[in-house]
């Protein structure tokens, strides 16, 4: 029968008929059924692919174990010199871990964890500067002239105020890799803004770590969406505006996935999605007009947030078990006052602070006006003439 089969295979002219009848001779020592032989012999000029299918089954299993040790010599030879890098691998920080999408000079998300510890102490991010993370290759890296006069601004992706008890973890958050353009009305500040208008994702970072008052733990995982719009016509298109001479993009959206955990001693877990759009959002808008399905975002997004959570345990809705209301105008801008007058460098740019304030119809809390009155007795001793000696 091998003979036979030999003869055939010098005769043959195709090369699949040549592959099956090799890889009979391979397979012979197993094949002892006559009606195999029979079927064989009839079908190998009918369907040679299905012959060759079928014959694999029969092959010795040394000889399958040769056939995965090429093929795995083939993938070597292809990935001889490297394959593409993306870029997007997990990148590990001191306080957040990220992936970073090096076309688009931004970040594909960040990942960190806040509690009340962390949110306690007094480091100061006037300390830190903006520069280009050294571990981005600088064909991949954003500048801080790419934002310089494009209207946009440089938004943490994860904020420097989750850090205030490490001032080297606000150190690392400086770093342009993980901040992301974001429009500076209305959310970055803006000094020629009009004081009401609403810095909505500032809004919603602070209501992150108002969570920490009232859960253990929380996740959040921030990052940009570029998402398409439906034009007249109705097809679906993407659009999106790049900045600088190193083409950083500008995202249509931002997303936020908040998990929090009540007790480390308890399963109980809360989970919200957001997606907000990156462009100015009024106070009368609230934050679950934004919320979405995890599964919708993971669509839009392309990732699979929190794959080790286990969805089927208790998992409730963020703005059921909790308010998911941001701070109000009033609050806000009491906030937003607090910081300018911590900032103040001089008694005129205090007082205007102030003034602006009152023009607005606050009144400020307990907290601003002793603030304000500590402030304003820091800059008087700064700025008394030093007595003549004499």
């Amino acid at each position: 029968m091998e003979l036979f089969l030999r003869r055939i295979e010098v005769r043959v002219g195709t090369r699949e008929t040549k592959e099956v009848l090799s890889l009979v001779l391979m397979a012979l020592p197993r094949l002892k059924s006559v009606r195999f032989w029979g079927g064989f012999v009839c079908g190998v000029a009918v369907s040679t692919g299905a012959c060759i299918a079928a014959l694999r089954v029969y092959m010795p299993e040394k000889q399958q174990e040769e056939e995965t040790q090429t093929e795995s010599a083939a993938q070597s030879l292809i990935k001889r010199f490297g394959l593409p890098q993306t870029g997007t691998e997990t990148r590990c920080y001191t306080n957040h871990i990220l992936s970073y999408d090096q076309s688009r000079r931004t970040p594909r998300w960040v990942a960190e964890h806040l509690s009340n510890e962390k949110l306690v102490g007094r480091a100061d991010r006037r300390h830190c500067k903006f520069k280009p993370d050294p571990s981005v290759p600088e064909l991949f890296t954003a500048h801080n002239e790419d934002y310089l006069g494009s209207g946009w601004s440089r938004g943490h992706m994860a904020p420097a105020a989750d850090n205030k008890f490490s001032e080297a973890r606000q150190h690392s958050n400086q770093w342009q890799k993980p901040s992301i353009s974001q429009i500076l009305s209305p959310r970055i500040m803006k000094t020629t803004q009009a004081f009401g208008t609403v810095f909505y994702i500032l809004r919603l970072e602070m209501y992150c770590r108002e969570l920490t008052e009232r859960f253990s733990d929380v996740w959040v995982i921030s990052g940009p969406l570029t998402l398409p719009q439906v034009g007249e016509d109705g097809k679906k298109t993407v659009s999106y505006q790049l900045i600088g001479k190193n083409d950083v993009s500008v995202p249509t959206h931002l997303y936020k996935v908040i998990l929090a955990r009540k007790d480390p001693s308890t399963e109980l877990l809360a989970l919200g999605a957001f997606v907000v759009p990156n462009a100015p959002i009024g106070f009368d808008h609230n934050l679950k007009e934004y919320q979405v399905s995890l599964t919708d975002l993971e669509r839009m997004s392309g990732l699979t947030f929190f794959p080790k959570l286990d969805q089927t345990r208790s998992l409730r809705n963020l703005c059921t078990m909790d308010t998911c209301e941001l701070m109000d105008f009033n609050r806000f801008t009491l906030y937003i006052t607090g910081r300018k007058v911590g900032g103040a460098r001089t008694l005129t740019k205090l007082e205007k602070v102030m003034v602006e304030l009152k023009e607005a119809g606050i009144t400020p809390d307990d907290y601003l006006v002793k603030l304000y009155q500590a402030k304003k007795q820091e800059l008087l001793q700064k700025e008394k003439p030093e007595s003549k000696s004499g």
